[in-house]
């Protein structure tokens, strides 16, 4: 990170999302992704406007260069975001705008800020739009590790559901491009979200849980080896979008609803041992 972008961010942070300087009076959040290649947080504060529905639109424009900006790849290849806004941060997942959609985009864009219509005059690349499309993670209302469970679960839910129907539209040309992005950031979003969830069960909560619970070795056992399973399943939906081809739709029903089939499972399993252990 620059040393400039380092002072912006604890400014920014410091007076609840207010900078003085060449961005006084602008209106700036923080977006922080996950590295592409290192997998560590990736801090940039960037400009923003405001989609009809409320989501944010952030510009990869890096001042005009000729290559698109770091945090741009990292989004590509983890869509999972965090956007702070001065007042509050939430996720959200980054879906780059398409054809025609980024062009109407860009030209809303401009017209608030016509800085940005310079930079994609010194470029022959197309400037990406990228629409910050927030989460809403479903609260359980329950408390303890239940109750966090469930939470995630709520969230990893509503992604399938959305990949489910994103999957049962088939409009045609650069539409269908547009969707198809669409379609590969969530999914992508969720199995990265999932292989998380997985990864903090199996090398935190499980072990501590089976260390304070050794006759519980063998329960949960089982529920790691479901977890390959469903790693596998994951590499199949993966799989799918990166070759659509016939029936591209049903295979995407199948592959989530089994996906949900194993939160239902694990839920069954998991939650009563959770719920007596915190009782």
């Amino acid at each position: 990170m620059s040393s400039f972008n380092h002072n912006v961010i604890e400014e920014f942070r410091a007076n609840a999302g207010q900078v003085g300087g060449p961005f006084e009076g602008s209106g700036l959040i923080l977006l922080t992704t996950t590295g592409a290649r290192s997998g560590k947080p990736h801090t940039v504060p960037l400009g923003f406007a405001r989609e009809g529905d409320g989501d944010l639109l952030v510009v990869a424009s890096a001042a005009g260069a000729d290559r698109h900006p770091a945090w741009y790849h990292n989004l590509l290849a983890r869509p999972l975001v965090e956007v702070e806004t001065g007042t509050q941060t939430y996720e959200a997942v980054a879906v780059p705008a398409q054809g025609a959609r980024r062009d109407q985009l860009f030209a809303r864009v401009v017209r608030e800020e016509p800085g940005y219509g310079e930079y994609q005059e010194r470029t022959a690349r197309v400037i990406p739009v990228v629409v910050l499309q927030r989460t809403h993670e479903a609260a359980s209302g329950e408390g303890g590790i239940a109750g966090k469970l469930l939470d995630v679960h709520g969230w990893l839910r509503a992604q399938l559901a959305l990949v489910r129907e994103l999957a049962r539209e088939e409009p045609q040309g650069a539409a269908a491009a547009s969707l198809g992005l669409q379609l590969r950031q969530h999914c992508l979003a969720f199995c990265h979200s999932l292989e998380f969830h997985h990864r903090s069960e199996d090398a935190g909560l499980f072990p501590y849980l089976e260390q304070q619970h050794p006759h519980m070795r063998e329960f949960f056992r089982r529920i790691g080896s479901e977890h390959r399973v469903i790693a596998r399943l994951q590499e199949e939906l993966a799989g799918a979008l990166d070759a659509p081809g016939a029936r591209f739709s049903e295979r995407v029903e199948r592959l989530s609803r089994e996906l949900e089939a194993h939160l239902d499972g694990e839920e069954a399993q998991l939650l009563p041992v959770l719920r007596a252990l915190e009782a």
